[in-house]
């Protein structure tokens, strides 16, 4: 563990807080470079990156603080310690994507466009904020034979990145074929994130089981498989349909 990258006087600099600035940075420049080569204005995912990033701190940390509520009404001032840690991903996923759903729809822009551009960059950053939990040491594994707990920040970082490389190959496959339907690179991304979760979460030692043996995140991630799947499934079938037609 490392949760203080170096010190200069006064001045600490933690490794989380550090590596989700850093994630945050090259996701939304390179979402920027992805928006520039499909004729969408730069500056619309700058400006929504901001959005993104107050409001997926916010829902991370309302839904931690909720799913860890004893100790925080014990420490309320703990509260306010996001230098330790303490971001539960799907909360941050939910507020960021209600925030950028009315921010694109004010701007008059597709929602599914710009939520193709974004995804692949959003695992990348994903990716690097889990090496964040992994040297300030949230987001611990299970006790594990010779190795003391499971690396699972490692584990999960490693998921992301295949899951970058996966969107990115499939943003790149879409310039020279026509895609199959808007939103596919979107769903994509939340076939593939929430099945690396769901099997992530078995070697967790932070969250415990809220029903059926199964924890919060488990449960979360089932609802956006079989969403997402039912959506997937029934584009495909109008495609087919249409294809059959003509």
């Amino acid at each position: 563990m490392h949760p203080i990258l170096f010190e200069i006087g006064p001045l600490k600099i933690y490794s989380y807080g550090f590596m989700v600035a850093v994630a945050f940075i090259l996701g939304a420049y390179l979402a920027r470079l992805e928006a520039a080569r499909q004729d969408v204005e730069p500056d619309v995912i700058v400006n929504l990156s901001l959005v993104l990033a107050i409001s997926a701190i916010l829902g991370a940390r309302a839904l931690y603080v909720l799913q860890n509520l004893k100790f925080y009404i014990e420490y309320p001032g703990a509260i306010f310690m996001l230098q330790r840690g303490g971001l539960s991903f799907y909360g941050g996923l939910i507020l960021a994507t209600i925030s950028a759903v009315i921010f694109l729809k004010r701007q008059r822009l597709s929602v599914i466009k710009i939520f193709d551009i974004v995804c692949p960059y959003l695992a990348l950053a994903q990716a690097i904020g889990r090496i964040g939990c992994f040297l300030n040491g949230c987001c611990y594994g299970r006790p594990a034979e010779n190795i003391g707990r499971h690396p699972v920040q490692l584990y999960a970082s490693f998921n992301l990145l295949v899951i970058f490389v996966i969107l990115r190959m499939f943003q790149a496959k879409r310039k020279k074929e026509k895609a199959y339907f808007p939103g596919e690179v979107f769903l994509l991304y939340c076939l593939l994130y929430s099945v690396s979760r769901f099997f992530m979460e078995y070697l967790r030692g932070d969250n415990l089981p809220l029903w059926a043996n199964l924890t919060l995140h488990q449960l979360i991630s089932a609802v956006i498989f079989i969403v997402s799947s039912l959506i997937w499934s029934r584009k495909m079938l109008r495609i087919t349909r249409l294809a059959r037609g003509r």
